[in-house]
């Protein structure tokens, strides 16, 4: 059985076993593509990876009475930006049905 987790050295080495390309490059590329992916989200723009989904900066609005979960203070916590994806058509369809 293999682990529920997929790291990113797995996916070099599967696209290494598919393809000619050399493990550097994969690598490159990776790491070039989420740095992009990165740079656009950071600017506020959204992401879309058509037959994947689409991956958006929304705004979190703030609390005044939020509570450190290890020492139980009341502290405010202001607006701040977080990272959502929506998974794109095919995915969805893909995906419904494997918890049940």
């Amino acid at each position: 059985m293999s682990s529920p987790k997929l790291t990113k050295a797995e996916i070099i080495e599967a696209i290494f076993a598919k393809t000619e390309l050399n493990r550097k490059t994969i690598h490159e590329v990776i790491d070039q593509f989420f740095e992009e992916v990165k740079t656009a989200l950071v600017e506020d723009r959204v992401v879309e990876l058509r037959g994947f989904g689409t991956f958006e900066i929304r705004t979190r609005k703030g609390r005044e009475k939020a509570r450190n979960p290890k020492t139980g203070e009341v502290v405010p916590v202001r607006d701040h930006g977080v990272t959502v994806f929506r998974p794109g058509k095919d995915l969805k369809k893909k995906t419904w049905d494997l918890r049940e």
